[in-house]
């Protein structure tokens, strides 16, 4: 038998080919050169990151609504690192990148 934490991931994944077919091809090339690709995996993370909120609450709200609330806690953790293991990059989703050239002394 599959966790549930697993089961909603792979949804997440059918159910947003689109955004994560689209991701995962900015999200390796970030890998290889961040500087050059930071903003564009902003700009296509920030839709991914909100859908794995969405997929994290479903499974999570399951679990507070039956009285595991501590459990719940756990299993955001699982799906999290789930999320993480397919995609080491999605924490970089979100950081801005200063050149050297941008920084002003003051």
């Amino acid at each position: 038998m599959t966790p549930k934490f697993k089961e909603y991931f792979q949804l997440m994944l059918k159910n947003n080919t689109e955004s994560f077919d689209k991701f995962r091809v900015i999200h390796d090339k970030y890998a290889l050169n961040p500087d050059d690709y930071q903003e564009e995996l902003n700009e296509v993370g920030s839709v991914v990151v909100k859908i794995i909120r969405q997929w994290e609450d479903k499974l999570c709200n399951r679990s507070e609504g039956s009285g595991y609330g501590k459990y719940s806690t756990n299993l955001a953790e699982k799906f999290q690192n789930e999320v993480r293991r397919e995609f080491p990059k999605i924490d970089c989703v979100g950081l801005s990148v200063f050149k050297i050239s941008q920084i002003k002394p003051s």
